[in-house]
């Protein structure tokens, strides 16, 4: 709730710290280079996108790495060097990372009631390219899992939700505790499962990848199609951000670290494993049928458990687990371009290099953007131009294992970026499908990124033939708005390094990326951090030729050069204002009968969004003559990380009160925090009326 008033706060001092103050003489402050656009995106080529990605994807990197940490850092220093950058500067963190026993991975078996162990399950994803079959591939593991080896009848616990949990313990009369459970990945963060698990009694938790998650009925498998039988998801169970040693400050050299027995990590060990795996252990369990919504794609009857039927009744499933943590040294990379009129405002776009595996996806297609983007800035840096404001490059380390290396930045520049920062525009994977542009951010910034949209060609000649131009075209007709004649746009919540941004400094910022059809049902794409995840997949089957990357490249560019050079920020708060009220009208909806019942005042938030919308209404005519605007926020969900949620903290109170055996204290709690959420509301409201 806090970052309410801090994103308020930094957006409108950017505004009105400058409006409030006579306008030094024209000279000084130049209008925007309009023919700068086109030349920037005419500069930017496909190709060289592609060959970034061949170079970034060479090896496997992953975090910690010489190939991660000192290879691919060195890389990225020469070619922004060659392209003509100001300054690059190299951070270094030390902090807790986590990896598998390589020569004793992790598995799962049957463990019979003779001790003899069964149906064991692949310790390495099987090498169907010659592109996979690389020494330094780390095999399948979950970050930060304890080690262990426990045995126990299974349970199968569909998503591992918390409403999943509820479910089986209140209606289907299912005890988890003291059992192995297994969960399909979706739906949630991986870590918010193994938490959930964890919570409800369980001594370990299968992770695996459902083929009615992570296909569809038309396609085949690898490597005809993208869908891997024989793949597993590899990914951190970490569910806050940063050095797990060092909460809320930076893990720089020689900074005191919480004792490893202190860290809140899981406590149960969790593993991933294979479709081709689960099937085996999911295709023998007995107890009752689930209901439908809980089946998968498997050609199985789905039960819940506990344990085994048939000639394996009396077996138990035995996992091995043997990842530890240990300490390594991460880099983050950051290059500037020094603003020519505002130097000490910053817009900052970013994007995390390292990868479980070869990550061609996930991070790579967005760093190989990014290189080319950096590239195309410094031809025209060559040209005479230079932005109004600072742009800062941001090639961050260790993201996978909890947007590490972007945390332990704003940590450590906090003061600096709080005072400087204009926005971060987040590029985690550039392409993931080939069916629309997909954005989320704070509601202040939609329309700059619509705007941004509408500057790109589209690169899908079957969209253009039907008139369909831009980006905007095809995206606005693929994921329409609810309300108005736009795209769809939503909230951030976490999971990529926009999260440290927004969250902790409160800083204005967007996420991009080019999806495919999100109506068919997918988790993720099918190869999501599995060794499969390759350039000759993104070649072959994400992007041919490259041409949508190229098309994130401009977007993305635009979007930042707009931000950095045009003399009147384009932020809304107006717009802002507007997601105050429809985030209102969701909570009433959801509570508002139940609240209202135990003495919590409406009419209270009602006035003080009343107050910002009319707060923002005026300070937009205030500098209507040189059309200035503003922005937003919102945050994590409590049971899923990755999710926003509009008043997150009256939500998460509110969340399966009527159980709570302390109804009295429960309320309190809401009370409590509803009395913040008018209260941070009627305070960013009073930062839109300056005294002077």
């Amino acid at each position: 709730l806090c970052a309410i008033a801090d994103v308020v706060g930094v957006g409108l001092g950017v505004i009105i710290g400058y409006f409030s103050h006579p306008a030094p003489a024209a000279p000084i402050y130049p209008t925007e280079n309009p023919t700068i656009s086109k030349l920037l995106m005419d500069e930017m080529k496909a190709k060289n996108i592609m060959n970034n990605l061949k170079t970034l994807t060479s090896r496997p990197h992953i975090a910690g790495q010489e190939q991660e940490e000192i290879v691919l850092v060195d890389w990225i220093k020469q070619q922004w060097t060659e392209a003509g950058i100001d300054s690059i500067v190299v951070h270094p963190y030390d902090v807790l990372l986590s990896y598998p026993k390589q020569n004793d991975s992790n598995y799962v078996s049957i463990k019979l009631a003779n001790g003899t162990e069964i149906e064991q399950s692949q310790r390495k994803e099987l090498v169907i390219d010659a592109e996979q079959n690389d020494p330094n591939v780390v095999d399948p593991f979950n970050a930060y899992s304890p080690p262990g080896e426990p045995e126990a009848e299974l349970v199968y616990v569909n998503f591992a939700t918390i409403e999943d949990f509820i479910a089986l313990n209140r209606t289907y009369k299912i005890n988890t505790v003291g059992k192995i459970c297994i969960s399909r990945y979706g739906r949630i963060f991986r870590g918010d499962k193994a938490v959930h698990a964890e919570l409800y009694g369980c001594i370990g938790l299968i992770l695996y990848s459902d083929p009615l998650d992570y296909t569809v009925p038309w396609s085949g498998v690898y490597p005809e199609d993208w869908f891997p039988p024989t793949g597993a998801q590899r990914g951190t169970l970490w569910v806050d951000n940063g050095d797990p040693r060092t909460p809320n400050y930076p893990s720089i050299r020689d900074a005191w670290h919480q004792s490893n027995s202190s860290l809140t990590l899981p406590k149960i060990p969790v593993t991933p494993i294979g479709n081709i795996d689960a099937i085996k252990y999911l295709s023998k369990m007995g107890g009752p049928e689930v209901p439908t919504d809980w089946r998968g794609g498997m050609n199985i009857t789905y039960r819940f458990g506990p344990g085994f039927a048939l000639e394996h009744v009396n077996s138990l499933i035995k996992m091995s687990v043997k990842t530890t943590n240990q300490v390594a040294t991460i880099h983050n990379v950051i290059g500037y371009v020094r603003g020519a009129v505002e130097p000490d405002r910053y817009v900052l776009l970013g994007n995390h290099r390292d990868a479980w595996v070869f990550g061609a996806i996930d991070p790579s297609s967005g760093t190989a953007t990014l290189m080319e983007l950096v590239r195309g800035f410094g031809a025209m840096l060559k040209r005479g131009w230079r932005p109004r404001r600072t742009l800062v490059f941001c090639s961050w380390g260790a993201e996978e294992y909890g947007l590490i290396g972007s945390t332990e930045w704003v940590e450590e520049l906090q003061k600096e970026l709080q005072a400087r920062a204009v926005a971060y525009l987040n590029v985690d994977i550039a392409v993931q499908g080939n069916y629309s542009l997909a954005a989320n951010g704070v509601a202040s910034l939609s329309q700059a990124v619509f705007d941004a949209a509408k500057t790109v060609s589209n690169p899908n000649p079957t969209e253009v033939s039907s008139g369909r131009l831009t980006l905007y075209d095809t995206w606005k007709l693929r994921y329409p708005a609810s309300v108005g004649d736009k795209p769809s746009y939503y909230g951030l919540g976490s999971g990529s390094d926009f999260t440290a941004f927004l969250q902790i400094i409160g800083i204005p910022s967007v996420d991009l990326r080019h999806t495919y059809d999100q109506s068919i049902g997918l988790a993720s794409y099918p190869v999501y951090h599995s060794v499969y995840e390759t350039f000759e997949l993104v070649n072959k089957f994400v992007d041919p030729g490259f041409k949508i990357h190229l098309a994130m490249a401009q977007v993305w560019g635009e979007l930042a050069r707009k931000l950095a050079d045009v003399p009147i920020l384009p932020v809304d708060c107006r717009v802002y204002a507007t997601d105050l009220a429809q985030k209102r009208d969701a909570l009433y909806q959801q509570y508002g009968s139940k609240m209202e019942s135990n003495g919590i005042d409406f009419s209270q938030l009602n006035d003080t969004i009343l107050i910002f919308t009319t707060s923002a209404d005026n300070i937009h005519k205030r500098i209507a003559s040189i059309d200035s605007t503003k922005h937003v926020i919102s945050a994590p969900s409590q049971h899923n990380t990755y999710g926003s949620t509009a008043f997150p903290a009256v939500v998460d109170a509110m969340f399966d009160i009527d159980v709570d055996p302390d109804q009295t204290g429960r309320w309190d709690e809401v009370r409590r925090q509803y009395s913040i959420l008018v209260f941070h509301i009627l305070s960013a409201a009073a930062t839109l009326n300056p005294t002077v």
